[in-house]
């Protein structure tokens, strides 16, 4: 039915639909990663003054359902979104000035993670396997942002994993496993549809 209405449509209002839709994709993805952030947020003081969130599942699942330029897409107009003083990011400073606190390397690196793990995806057969592994290597890029920005305020690497890793390890596995069974679940459900 889809397929009808848009070739009854012309080819520059389908294009303009589809223009649509796709940033009407970016825009809601990064809304769900601000609401991700600021409302799925838990204090793990005074162990660490990192959050933990689940902001980190859904900008895997960013990068898994979007892509790898939709993702990285969804992810920069989150940071923009937050730099200009919307409250996208979890509870803190707020504004441009939590890319500067213990977070900063974390969020910066929100949209190559989100890259990386659609680059991935989107390059063979999309298994559960394929997803766990983009979901993985997207993970070891995204703390290793954070970790190298807490090692800058910290100089030490050990008090960094301290802060940044350690507390995290176990729910970011699941993180990964969830969004791995959603992206193939979604792409076994567009297959039917």
């Amino acid at each position: 039915m889809e397929k009808l209405a848009v070739q009854t449509l012309g080819a520059p209002q389908a294009r303009t639909l589809e223009s649509l839709r796709q940033v009407a994709l970016v825009v809601g993805a990064s809304v769900v990663i601000a609401l991700c952030a600021r409302y799925l947020s838990f204090s793990l003081m005074p162990y660490t003054p990192v959050p933990l969130t689940i902001q980190n599942f859904a900008v895997l699942l960013a990068g898994l359902l979007l892509g790898s330029r939709r993702g990285f897409a969804a992810l920069a107009l989150y940071l923009v979104e937050g730099i200009v003083g919307l409250p996208v990011f979890s509870p803190g400073a707020g504004g441009a000035a939590q890319l500067f606190g213990v977070t900063g390397g974390f969020l910066l690196a929100y949209p190559f993670v989100a890259f990386l793990t659609g680059y991935i995806f989107e390059r063979g057969a999309k298994s559960f396997l394929r997803a766990a592994i983009a979901g993985l290597f997207a993970e070891i890029l995204l703390f290793a942002g954070g970790l190298s920005w807490l090692y800058l305020a910290t100089h030490s690497l050990a008090k960094a994993a301290y802060l940044g890793l350690y507390w995290f390890l176990a729910a970011e596995v699941m993180k990964i496993m969830f969004a791995a069974a959603i992206a193939t679940r979604s792409q076994r459900f567009a297959a039917k549809g």
